[in-house]
């Protein structure tokens, strides 16, 4: 395996250590849970703009190749995501949990089915794993939120 591809394991597992503590603290520290909850969120937002700005990145240099997506698409994708991220901070929490779920969703099926044609091999199964993790983080916070608030 090149080495690119074990830095960005290394830093994909990384990035999940904010989303497993953020689930964690909210049942290790209920008391605590508003501001778990928000740096829970400003991160699911930061990952999410992160993750969609590799569509620009895409677009940008597919000008004088021959792919299948055309650089509109991804530079469109790529706002999209950012757009979703952004206006997630601004809902309430039911929202939230409901936007961040399927937006992380929604980028990995982006990755997996229109553009499995960037990414080498490796890079989708990591993909895969990290999407796993978020998701599971995402629902469970948001079970705990409805179980607490009941709303």
């Amino acid at each position: 395996m090149i080495v690119v591809a074990r830095l960005a394991i290394l830093v994909g597992i990384a990035g999940l250590i904010p989303f497993i503590a953020g689930t964690a603290g909210l049942f290790v520290m209920p008391a605590r849970s508003v501001t778990i909850l928000s740096w829970f969120y400003l991160y699911s937002a930061g990952i999410l703009a992160f993750m969609g700005g590799i569509y620009w990145t895409i677009a940008l240099q597919l000008e004088n190749r021959s792919y299948p997506q055309s650089p509109l698409v991804s530079m469109l994708l790529s706002q999209l995501f950012f757009l979703a991220a952004g206006l997630g901070l601004l809902l309430h929490t039911p929202h939230k949990i409901l936007l961040y779920t399927i937006a992380f969703l929604a980028l990995y099926i982006v990755d997996a089915r229109w553009m499995r044609h960037y990414w080498p091999a490796w890079y989708l199964k990591l993909r895969l794993v990290l999407t796993l993790v978020v998701l599971t983080c995402q629902i469970t916070v948001g079970v705990w939120f409805y179980l607490l608030h009941g709303t």
